[in-house]
């Protein structure tokens, strides 16, 4: 087992430009280990046509005060940047669902009144299929952040040298998480002007942590396109074109792979991971 296996993220500046259909085809062809990040719409285990072998639950600390203890001095409430605290009627009310689990208000009281217990959030689900190993994450309706879920995926132990991670679309808190650890990143975009100037945010993120990047473009009927143009103008590399076909979309619809059932469409992935191979040497 190589100890440092390659991680390559998938990101998308908007939902529904592929992202989740590029992660899996490549995890397919690639046998790798595809980690869904996407906690809040997981989906790409449904194109494995697998079932769940192993349920974990994900949990963090969330404060409890101790109103015996605790005298109102509000220095809990003062130190928390997400307002997840507050005094009213004479005691420390929590907000458990703009919780963060920082830990800091248990250090900063004076009383030692607060004290943490452990709250689960979501769950972490582990499959298997076509010798890809799959792990996927889902956030529990109602809470505030799926960055603890998708920590616990990216941590987990498994035995694979190269890994697929699916990150949420856009440029928040979570995607962060997702790419800190990643080698190489893939941008999935479409060749409209919505797709573009979300792309172009993150282009922006990742040139700011510095990691190496190239886009692949979907649904791609030209190569007068907005999103070709500024590829090549910013000099960034165009990792793979995936053609709009209808025989695409209809297997795609069907919820199964493109490259497991499609000779051309396992021949663009084929190609795509070599692409990526070469850009990290």
């Amino acid at each position: 087992m190589n100890e440092t296996p390659t991680r390559i993220a998938i990101l998308s500046g908007k939902g529904g430009a592929g992202k989740t259909f590029v992660s899996t085809n490549l995890a397919y062809v690639g046998k790798a280990t595809y980690i869904d990040c996407d906690v809040e719409e997981p989906n790409g285990a449904l194109f494995f046509q697998t079932t769940v072998l192993k349920r974990t639950p994900v949990m963090v600390k969330i404060p409890q005060i101790d109103s015996k203890k605790c005298t109102g001095c509000r220095q809990c409430v003062s130190f928390c940047q997400f307002s997840a605290l507050a005094f009213i009627n004479k005691q420390v009310k929590v907000f458990e669902e703009v919780c963060h689990s920082c830990g800091g208000c248990s250090l900063v009281c004076p009383e030692q009144a607060i004290t943490e217990k452990g709250k689960i959030i979501g769950w972490m689900e582990e499959s298997i299929s076509d010798s890809v190993h799959i792990l996927s994450g889902k956030l529990n309706i109602g809470e505030e952040s799926g960055v603890p879920i998708i920590k616990d995926l990216i941590h987990y132990q498994r035995e694979n040298n190269l890994e697929i991670i699916d990150c949420p679309p856009g440029t928040s808190c979570s995607v962060i998480e997702g790419i800190s650890s990643a080698d190489y990143c893939i941008i999935v975009g479409e060749e409209t002007l919505y797709s573009l100037e979300n792309l172009k945010l993150v282009v922006d993120l990742l040139e700011k942590m510095k990691i190496p990047f190239g886009v692949v473009i979907n649904k791609s009927t030209t190569d007068e396109s907005e999103l070709y143009h500024y590829c090549t103008t910013k000099h960034i590399r165009i990792l793979s074109r995936i053609p709009y076909m209808k025989e695409y979309q209809f297997i795609t619809s069907k919820g199964e792979l493109l490259s497991k059932y499609s000779p051309s469409g396992k021949n663009h992935f084929d190609s795509l991971l070599e692409a990526v191979k070469e850009a990290i040497r």
